[in-house]
């Protein structure tokens, strides 16, 4: 199942000073048959954080989308189009989202059960039960107990 990989986890293994780079990068390595896939909210999202001033080790927007671009060339890698939207009636359950926290999560395992693969985060608290359709096999959250 092709893996939609989440923010954090892209920052993970384009940061080898990242505390979960290893874990990221163990990971990849072990499922790049099956796939992976990034989006314009992840792609957006790991090349804000990595260039912030504040990020630990920071570097130049540029720079950071150099190293994304050369890690999506990759054969594995698909890139999804943001094709879901939250507002479809009965999509997503909004009782289960407690905290606006979880709505970022919510919309890439939405995009990811739309597209028939899984969400990879490094999140333990991805409210699976907010998107229709989603089951376990749509959630892989690393380091957490299997």
């Amino acid at each position: 199942m092709v893996a939609l990989l989440d923010v954090n986890v892209l920052i993970a293994l384009l940061d080898a000073g990242h505390m979960h780079h290893g874990l990221a990068t163990q990971w990849l390595v072990e499922h790049l048959s099956d796939g992976w896939a990034s989006c314009p909210l992840t792609q957006n999202g790991c090349i804000r954080i990595l260039s912030q001033t504040a990020y630990p080790n920071r570097a130049p927007a540029s720079e950071v989308a150099s190293r994304l671009a050369e890690a999506t060339a990759h054969p594995a890698h698909q890139f999804w189009a943001d094709a879901v939207s939250l507002l479809t009636p009965g999509f997503i359950h909004w009782p289960q989202l407690l905290t606006g926290r979880h709505i970022t999560d919510a919309y890439l395992l939405a995009l990811a059960v739309k597209n028939g693969g899984c969400f990879v985060t490094l999140d333990k608290g991805v409210p699976l039960s907010a998107v229709t359709g989603a089951q376990a096999r749509h959630l892989v959250v690393l380091g957490a107990a299997a």
